[in-house]
């Protein structure tokens, strides 16, 4: 419990008030907006996930950068984009999350530019398949003043691991999380937050507990369970778990198989949050991995005007006529959820 509350305290500490105050209005004209079905938006997001980079190490069946199958280009983040972004937002934004698609340890300059967001105040969390956590690396991230890290372990054996973590080693990857614990212990930090991941998926599900108990062995703060999004699931498919609380899909009387989400028209997501990829595009949200639907490019305009823009009033109007109708949307279960 002490864990959880040094975390807690660690986020309520960047509450700024006119971070405050931007978050009353996004949460105000989201209700307003659900209230009326007009597009209301009032201020600035709350909540942006930036992309290191597009390159991964791994080979994961449903994921683009694991498929090599993007259709825009794949490079980094370049450093002087990252500051000038962060100057233009960080007096609205309260977190920060480094991570869309691709591996963020793969860009040399990550932990640089955690640091610069963590001077702005702003709590700083990313997404790693751990395979980068050599000794230097991880005290690089503790010095970097990274709040929170999500580590991928799928699987508790290296047999289990392999199945969706293509071309991974476990033993790599929970010899990196030992490397950020021990050093968090000898520079006495409480940051970042560390979490296993773990994707249920019908070759691991039967490893739910041994995840947990793998996780306090090495020290690891959290465990969280999450469920996976597969692209091919209407005729049933391989990784959808057996363990129905575990699935985004259900199964139908006709065999096939449906998403349990009932993609209600309305997602706050849209309202205070957004993607801005490695190389300028703002999407919606991180289930566009392709970024299909660009709203606007920061290579061409100030953010502000993207946010407020016309085509992101059309994208959120579009969505507020028929959620199913998007094809991002089809696939997702968190949007909905505010604070999600």
């Amino acid at each position: 419990m002490a864990i959880y509350t040094k975390d807690i305290l660690n986020f309520v500490s960047k509450l700024t008030p006119r971070r405050l105050w931007n978050a009353g209005k996004l949460l105000s004209s989201y209700y307003v907006t659900k209230w009326t079905g007009k597009a209301i938006q009032w201020g600035l997001p709350m909540t942006i996930s930036i992309e290191p980079t597009t390159a991964c190490n791994l080979r994961c069946p449903e994921c683009p950068s694991g498929l090599r199958a993007f259709s825009r280009p794949t490079g980094n983040l370049k450093q002087d984009f990252f500051r000038k972004t962060i100057d233009e937002l960080h007096k609205q934004l309260i977190y920060l999350i480094f991570y869309f698609q691709g591996e963020p340890y793969i860009n040399p300059g990550f932990l640089d530019m955690v640091k610069y967001a963590k001077d702005k105040g702003i709590y700083t969390i990313t997404s790693t398949n751990g395979h980068f956590l050599n000794d230097a690396n991880a005290k690089k991230t503790i010095e970097s003043g990274l709040d929170r890290m999500i580590i991928s372990v799928d699987g508790t054996t290296q047999e289990t691991y392999e199945n969706y973590r293509k071309e991974g080693n476990l033993d790599s990857v929970l010899q990196g999380a030992r490397n950020i614990v021990k050093w968090k212990k000898e520079m006495n930090s409480a940051t970042p937050h560390t979490i296993f991941q773990f994707l249920v998926v019908k070759p691991n599900e039967h490893q739910i507990d041994e995840i947990y108990k793998l996780a306090e062995e090495i020290g690891i703060d959290e465990v969280k369970l999450k469920t996976a999004q597969v692209y091919e699931y209407e005729k049933g498919n391989d990784l959808i778990p057996t363990i129905e609380k575990y699935s985004r899909y259900k199964k139908n009387s006709d065999g096939t198989y449906s998403v349990k989400n009932k993609l209600l028209n309305h997602c706050w997501k849209l309202w205070h949050a957004c993607v801005i990829t490695w190389d300028g595009l703002v999407v919606p949200c991180c289930f566009d991995k392709d970024a299909t639907h660009r709203l606007g490019d920061m290579k061409e305009k100030p953010f502000k005007e993207i946010w407020q823009g016309e085509d992101y009033d059309r994208f959120r109007k579009q969505l507020l006529k028929g959620r199913d109708q998007i094809d991002i949307c089809k696939n997702c279960t968190e949007g909905c959820k505010v604070w999600a």
